[in-house]
């Protein structure tokens, strides 16, 4: 049985813009130091017209722009199909690409540095980054995908260690993608394919894991990502159920969001100045009835807009805010822990 905690609603940032301000396709987001927000834009399919607007978008969670960082390309300091990112404690930004195997390092101001990783099977190589986290000593660990395991690396990419194998037995993986460090220092992995969140120490050692395959509380259907507060909850992006389930540290689960957005300012300031698009949209039908069984959720989320559609990522701040990536809305939804 759901018991409802304390969250609502806050706001809407972004909608689908090539450029300035807007997303198109967002996995993922994190914060700097000063708490500005850097939004991975992913951009797909992979068309020749849509490889520029693959970018970095920087802004403050009030919706104000601040600029862009790299483009889509093959060359140093650009992107193919990056997955996601994460700061260290000097403010640099680390991003994954799991299509060219590697991290690539910027300035917090957008300013390539440098960039490690070689595709392949052997400790230290890689084969689709999905996730990354820095723990406390700086070192990032890894989410690496079709190898099955967690690898950890300095903030040089020498090899520290890994841990995981192909599998579904505790301790082992199928596909991971999105990791996430407590303040204990334990990881937890959303287990992707296996439909279950793993805790394990920081040596890669199995404490816990919570879930099966499904659409019931508790259940998911390949999560994405995780988030763990100070109390020990787990905010669980549920991929193909089309939710954000938040769980205490014993798998109860807590609340489940499914989406509340309205429109963001930046979606606002468009249509004010596009008065033809703004009149469509006020005679459309933005939340129809969908009667669809329970597990096409993904159809009701692709017809109800205010729905999540494909959320990719989960984030939290000190000031009690869930960022959700909504990604095939082309948003974050924000929400508040009272």
């Amino acid at each position: 049985m759901t018991t409802k905690t304390a969250f609502s609603y806050s706001h809407t940032i972004g909608f689908l813009s090539n450029r300035y301000k807007g997303f198109q396709n967002p996995v993922d987001v994190a914060m700097n130091s000063q708490g500005l927000l850097y939004v991975i834009n992913r951009v797909g399919p992979e068309l020749t017209v849509r490889i520029p607007y693959k970018r970095i978008t920087i802004c403050t969670v009030d919706e104000e722009y601040l600029g862009e960082i790299s483009t889509g390309g093959m060359n140093d300091g650009q992107m193919w199909w990056p997955s996601a990112l994460a700061f260290d404690s000097d403010d640099k930004l680390y991003v994954a690409d799991e299509a060219l195997n590697r991290i690539s390092i910027f300035t917090k101001d957008g300013e390539f540095l440098s960039q490690w990783g070689t595709p392949g099977f052997r400790p230290g190589q890689l084969d689709r980054p999905s996730g990354i986290a820095f723990d406390s000593s700086d070192n990032l660990l890894v989410t690496d995908s079709l190898n099955h395991r967690v690898q950890k690396f300095n903030r040089n990419g020498s090899f520290i260690g890994a841990w995981g194998e192909m599998g579904d037995g505790p301790g082992q993986f199928n596909m991971p993608w999105g990791i996430t460090i407590d303040k204990s220092g334990d990881v937890y992995v959303a287990d992707w394919r296996n439909d279950r969140i793993q805790k394990l120490d920081s040596n890669g050692k199995f404490i816990a894991q919570w879930g099966s395959s499904g659409e019931g509380e508790g259940q998911f259907n390949r999560p994405a990502a995780v988030a763990v507060d100070d109390d020990g909850n787990m905010y669980v992006a549920d991929w193909g159920n089309e939710r954000v389930q938040i769980l205490d540290r014993q798998g109860q689960v807590l609340d489940i969001l499914r989406g509340d957005s309205v429109d963001s300012t930046w979606a606002d300031d468009y249509f004010q100045a596009n008065p033809n698009e703004g009149a469509a949209r006020l005679a459309a039908d933005l939340e129809p009835v969908i009667d669809v069984p329970q597990e096409l959720l993904r159809e009701t989320s692709a017809n109800v807009e205010k729905l999540f559609w494909g959320p990719t990522a989960v984030k939290l701040d000190d000031q009690g805010r869930v960022y959700i990536v909504d990604s095939c809305r082309h948003r974050l939804q924000i929400y508040r822990k009272s």
